[in-house]
């Protein structure tokens, strides 16, 4: 589980992703979704850099179909890929999932992240569908 010491590493981590944040705020975040009981944020960490990934999944409840798990967020440093993070990020994920009795999975992949697409169908995810997702700031808010 992700705790606030990791704030700067998941901070760092989120600019690679193309969402660079400041500490403060990801700590803040940090420490509201830990009091979450539907969101969860597991790190994977390296003895000699720390976290080096992390991921964040939230139990979903839809209309139209059972609840189910959605990663919200995965990212693994990019010197660190390609040995196992990503896959304990998604085993532990897919671990909590079963022991909160939720029998699905999913994850959105923006079209541009083409490396990403073959890891997630590595370790299992199957492509259902194609979209396009908007956003309206409200009133307000800027580039929310």
């Amino acid at each position: 589980m992700a705790e606030g010491r990791d704030a700067e590493r998941i901070a760092s981590l989120s600019g690679e992703l193309g969402y660079p944040a400041d500490v403060s705020a990801v700590r803040e975040r940090l420490n509201r979704l830990e009091r979450s009981e539907r969101d969860c944020v597991f790190v994977a960490d390296s003895a000699d850099r720390g976290a080096i990934g992390w991921i964040h999944v939230a139990e979903q409840d839809l209309v139209e179909s059972d609840t189910r798990c959605e990663i919200l967020g995965l990212v693994v440093d990019r010197v660190a890929r390609r040995r196992g993070a990503g896959r304990s990020l998604i085993a532990a994920a897919e671990q909590g999932a079963r022991g909160r009795g939720l029998r699905a999975i999913t994850v959105r992949s923006n079209v541009t992240r083409q490396g990403a697409h073959p890891f997630y169908e590595h370790v299992g995810f199957v492509r259902t569908k194609t979209q396009h997702v908007f956003r309206k700031p409200l009133a307000g808010e800027q580039g929310v």
